[in-house]
């Protein structure tokens, strides 16, 4: 078994040369088992163990009697001993007690006493977990059960063993192991599972019940590895944006896209339900060209056009997204200002050079300061985030029309459009982004000197 131990971790890379391994020894057999197996190894890949414990005080002095045995252990190997005592919270204790042994190695790593945890989890865990995950409708992410190596530093060698081989080869060995009494309460799911609904289907279907699980996971994680390695890499984001093309292309590869966005979105996937992706699914592969929106556990959906934005629930309300600037036109003369998502800046034509033609994003500098009538001040000159109602006349048009058409005639995705930046003078349109300068004010060939108006790095 040892030798088989270690290959399968060597297999999973699961220990590096001069790791510091916290081993997680609970009193039961598969910790123990975990325990004595990894001191036999420790010395090939040069580790440096040490044993965790955590005391949930569930069953009182048992529970003690518990972290003593395993205290004694320690002290038999001289390893150091890390113990946890907690108090649960009330409500689900399967629930709470996880969480409180997580928290636990996860301080431990985090703080630089160890660099992996060890647990004792095995492939009668493994099937157990996939089966729950079965009868609580998880996908296939879920199937892969417990992996072999975690993000967090989680390590599992006891996956390709079961109870009864680990049991077998304590009792040959003459090593002692500590009994739960709470392993048989029927009151917990998982001992229910374990101890009734496992056996019952195995005798009853397939003898073979708990290989076949844990083969299952195999495959699921197997699966899991190939989609990392196969869909772009995945970062932290306040928002991502699909195209609903690549998410329609092929459901298999849609879902996948869509739970990893809504992932680096949110941090995690909880609360999101196979009913969820279809919901995003269904939104993508609309034929109309149009707009839709789902709120989900956590998140805002929109579709616009051919995009699909995965955002935080409130992403939009949290913005500042009203703004103004008013420019001087004697500082812009002088130098180059940012208002907001755009810069503008002046130049001048060079005497004797060849005059330009219209320019789509540049402006008439002299008749945007020249006022209409000799009797009249300049207008000011303002940077804003476009408002509904907003109008002008572009080049090549003969009327005035509204920014709001122009949204649709260029695919603007809805999201983008509140803060859409406009240059105003004296309140009229003479600029928008991306559908340029009012017919009026448009650069020419008798152009001397032209406004620039290009958008920021950080706009967009």
């Amino acid at each position: 078994m040892l030798e088989r131990l270690f290959a399968y971790a060597n297999h999973h890379k699961m220990f590096l040369p001069g790791q510091r391994v916290g081993v997680a020894v609970s009193g039961g057999a598969d910790s123990v088992f975990l325990l004595h197996a990894v001191h036999q190894l420790a010395p090939r890949w040069n580790l440096h163990l040490s044993v965790v414990h955590i005391e949930h005080g569930i069953r009182g002095d048992a529970s003690k009697q518990d972290a003593d045995f395993v205290r004694s252990l320690a002290a038999a190997y001289g390893m150091p001993f890390h113990l946890q005592e907690v108090q649960l919270a009330a409500g689900n204790l399967e629930q709470e007690a996880r969480r409180a042994r997580h928290g636990f190695f996860h301080s431990l790593i985090q703080h630089g006493q160890v660099d992996r945890i060890a647990t004792g989890h095995t492939r009668s865990d493994q099937a157990e977990t996939v089966l729950f995950r079965i009868l609580r409708g998880s996908g296939l992410t879920g199937l892969a059960g417990v992996l072999p190596v975690t993000n967090e530093g989680l390590v599992r060698p006891l996956l390709p063993f079961t109870r009864i081989e680990v049991r077998a080869w304590l009792s040959e060995g003459g090593h002692a192991w500590q009994e739960d009494s709470t392993n048989q309460d029927l009151t917990f799911q998982r001992n229910n599972l374990r101890n009734e609904t496992l056996p019952a289907l195995a005798s009853e279907y397939n003898p073979n019940l708990e290989e076949a699980l844990a083969n299952l996971a195999t495959l699921a994680h197997d699966e899991e590895a190939y989609w990392r390695q196969t869909l772009p890499k995945a970062h932290l984001n306040q928002v991502v944006i699909l195209n609903t093309a690549d998410v329609c292309a092929q459901p298999a590869v849609g879902r996948r896209l869509l739970r990893q966005a809504i992932a680096q979105v949110k941090g995690d996937l909880r609360q999101i339900e196979f009913a969820h992706i279809e919901r995003l699914l269904q939104m993508a592969a609309q034929v109309h060209d149009g707009h839709d929106r789902a709120i989900l556990p956590g998140i805002d959906a929109m579709r616009s056009f051919h995009l699909l934005r995965i955002a935080p629930f409130g992403y939009d309300k949290a913005r500042i997204r009203d703004y103004s600037f008013t420019l001087d036109s004697a500082e812009l003369q002088s130098r180059e200002i940012t208002a907001g998502p755009v810069r503008l800046h002046l130049g001048r034509i060079v005497e004797g050079s060849q005059p330009c033609a219209t320019v789509k994003e540049k402006l008439d500098w002299q008749r945007l300061v020249s006022p209409p009538t000799p009797q009249e001040r300049p207008r000011s000159l303002e940077v804003r985030n476009w408002r509904p109602g907003d109008q002008y006349c572009r080049i090549g048009r003969g009327h005035p029309e509204k920014i709001k058409q122009m949204f649709q005639e260029f695919r603007i995705p809805l999201w983008e459009r509140h803060e859409w930046p406009v240059l105003t003078l004296g309140g009229e349109v003479v600029w928008a982004k991306q559908f340029g300068p009012a017919a009026a004010f448009v650069a020419r060939a008798d152009s001397a000197v032209l406004l620039s108006v290009l958008e920021t790095k950080e706009s967009g």
